[in-house]
């Protein structure tokens, strides 16, 4: 039997991220994808919004994808666009760029970190005893490893093999979305008639049309067919406009349901098979990008044996209520979009109030996944936000953005006191100590300015994990090492610094 570390059952946007950041931190990692390729049938994301760019360019990969997407305001609530343009972050845009393109450029991406992905390949089940998971796969061979995550889409069957419950709302309307051939010219547009938002639009001069239409009854399953297509634009625009093929047909819904728990003992979940909601907001795709960064580097460190196996219940505790209030505001927005004379004066209500300065920051925060804070317990406000990408000045290195500092996935400690006034020498195997210089201004998407601090710990994932300075009550290493031990494990023993001070103190 063959083994490996970590197996990831899923290739799509979240287990190639989840790849990616295990591959960072020198962790052995199998992927299994059933698909031959990153190809898409029909339409899946279109685009990711701002925290998502950010996460990227921590990773010294944004280019990539803003070098073949569009970058544009794609953030809005029930289709009521959300301006973010104001938002304090370099990335204050989303990006429209379709799943098949994000999935290449992240598999080129992993590819150069020499992860290997099987694929034509699926899991088909497992066991899991203390030690590790034997992962049974379609092509017969047996896999062993010490953990298996789940990245297998919305019928995942790693969550069904672990038993975790995925309690939520069945569907309320079903869409069909397609690329057809028309003998007939169509109205051309976005229409709201019969259940919801309808749209016909053409694909360039000559090209084919695209068709988004509900379905008369959301209780559908299995593949769509064309005649499910022509029933669908017959129940709504009183004819199909003489519909005579489909190069694809996709089905969609705004079932909302969510795992009871993203881990089993030696199994985890993330993306789709932790969650799923309408497509509405752009938000899926990011999300599971997010988990698998927040889970990334835990994971990495439990195998690795420099934390315990309780670090990665906190991949719960932290990205469950995300996701929950992903399917609380996608289900509010797709009632958003129903018709009628009482959902337009609810529209009409909800767009005057998000012309609001607050009420569109509130939103637009949440929509864009800037104001994402984990609970990490009182202090200042950055604590278990986002840090924000400043412009520091490190000797001898000069001018240097924050997240630089984040490209190989290794938590941080940056200075912004006295050079060499914190002393970590027990961590310094896994915490970079960064002594530099910033004078701007300190503030945060929807919160507005923050006071400066003289020291932040940051995670692998970008959020902060201790502050130190002005805002804390008592010295500026106080807790440091606290925090220290909590994300990154015990202090190496008999370790200390060139002056022989303990852990976490100043000069």
């Amino acid at each position: 039997m063959t083994g490996t570390s970590v197996v990831i059952a899923g290739a799509g946007a979240t287990g190639l991220m989840l790849a990616g950041e295990l591959a960072l931190a020198g962790i052995d990692v199998t992927v299994v994808e059933r698909r031959p390729n990153q190809d898409v049938i029909g339409q899946r994301a279109l685009g990711f919004s701002s925290r998502t760019v950010e996460v990227f360019d921590q990773r010294g990969i944004a280019e990539r994808f803003l070098s073949q997407g569009q970058v544009a305001q794609v953030n809005g609530f029930g289709h009521i666009r959300l301006d973010i343009s104001d938002f304090p972050t370099r990335h204050n845009y989303g990006l429209g760029l379709p799943q098949q393109r994000i999935e290449y450029i992240l598999a080129d991406w992993v590819g150069e970190l020499g992860v290997p992905i099987r694929r034509e390949v699926e899991v088909t089940g497992f066991t899991q005893d203390e030690t590790g998971v034997d992962v049974e796969l379609s092509d017969g061979g047996p896999l062993r490893a010490r953990y298996l995550v789940g990245c297998d889409g919305g019928r995942s069957l790693i969550r069904k093999t672990a038993g975790i419950a995925f309690p939520g709302w069945e569907a309320s309307i079903s869409s069909l979305i397609a690329e057809a051939e028309l003998d007939e010219e169509p109205e051309w547009g976005i229409r709201r008639l019969g259940a919801g938002v309808q749209v016909l639009s053409r694909l360039g001069p000559d090209g084919p049309v695209r068709v988004l239409v509900t379905e008369p009854y959301a209780g559908q399953s299995g593949e769509p067919t064309l005649r499910d297509l022509s029933d669908a634009m017959i129940g709504v625009f009183g004819t199909d406009y003489g519909l005579r093929s489909a190069a694809w047909i996709s089905r969609f819904t705004d079932t909302a349901r969510q795992a009871a728990a993203y881990r089993d003992r030696r199994v985890l979940l993330a993306g789709d098979a932790a969650h799923v909601h309408a497509p509405i907001g752009v938000q899926g795709l990011g999300v599971g990008v997010q988990d698998a960064v927040n889970l990334g580097w835990k994971l990495a460190q439990v195998v690795r044996g420099t934390a315990p196996d309780g670090l990665l219940d906190s991949y719960h505790a932290e990205r469950h209520p995300v996701a929950a209030r992903v399917l609380r505001n996608t289900m509010a927005q797709v009632a958003l979009t129903g018709t009628g004379d009482r959902l337009e004066a609810l529209r009409d209500v909800m767009a005057g109030l998000l012309n609001l300065d607050e009420p569109r920051k509130q939103i637009a925060g949440m929509m864009s996944g800037l104001d994402v804070h984990y609970d990490l317990g009182d202090g200042h406000p950055l604590l278990g936000r986002r840090m924000p990408d400043l412009d520091l000045v490190v000797a001898p290195d000069g001018p240097l953005r924050v997240f630089s500092l984040l490209h190989a996935a290794r938590p941080v400690l940056l200075n912004l006191g006295e050079p060499g006034a914190l002393a970590i020498a027990p961590w310094t195997d896994r915490v970079r100590v960064v002594d530099a210089a910033y004078a701007g201004p300190w503030e945060l998407p929807v919160l507005g300015p923050v006071p400066a601090p003289d020291a932040v710990l940051i995670r692998p994932d970008g959020h902060v994990a201790w502050v130190g300075g002005p805002a804390q009550a008592g010295p500026a290493e106080t807790g440091l090492a606290e925090a220290l031990t909590r994300w990154f494990g015990p202090p190496a023993t008999g370790v200390e610094d060139a002056r022989g001070r303990p852990p976490g103190e100043v000069s």
